[in-house]
């Protein structure tokens, strides 16, 4: 019996441990990664925007669907896997170069935005993903944290390369 009390209070203290640390950790978080195509502008834009096909060449979402237009902006529903989903509007666009979206406040802990740029570079593109992001849950700041701010950006990346019959490792831009 004493060794329940040893593992619950060592839960207890981990669980309040983290709750510290994640409450120092700031909020806000700014994570920049990129990759180069053979491809041209034009081609990845073509795929990146079309937002409906995502599910099809990108692994970590299950399904997408597009929703009702909010005060004149697209809206999009991507199923992560379980009950998880987010809505993303498209804030905004400059074909074939830059297009911004933003999670629509669901009541998650988490949200933000993704501004994709696409630059010619060469025959190919450059193509950098930003991500503005906030954690308001001080335990989901630690495991963000553990996880790494670039590690959706790198797996989105990687599978858009591999989407253009590329392998490419995502740069991280300071």
């Amino acid at each position: 019996m004493r060794w329940i009390f040893i593992v619950a209070g060592s839960l207890i203290a981990l669980l309040l441990l983290a709750c510290a640390v994640g409450l120092a950790l700031p909020r806000n978080h700014r994570a920049t990664s990129r990759i180069r195509l053979s491809a041209p502008p034009d081609s990845v834009w073509a795929v990146v925007r079309n937002l409906g096909q995502i599910a099809s060449w990108w692994p970590d979402v299950k399904k997408v669907e597009r929703l009702e237009d909010a005060a004149g902006k697209e809206r999009w529903r991507e199923s992560l896997g379980g009950d998880m989903a987010l809505v993303l509007v498209v804030a905004e666009e400059s074909p074939p170069s830059r297009l911004r979206t933003v999670i629509e406040n669901t009541g998650a802990p988490f949200g933000g935005e993704w501004i994709q740029q696409i630059s010619p570079d060469g025959a190919g593109s450059v193509v950098q993903v930003t991500e503005d992001g906030w954690v308001s849950n001080p335990i989901f700041r630690v495991v963000s944290r553990l996880m790494g701010h670039h590690r959706t950006l790198d797996g989105y990346l990687s599978a858009l390369a591999k989407r253009f019959g590329a392998a490419s490792t995502p740069e991280h831009v300071t």
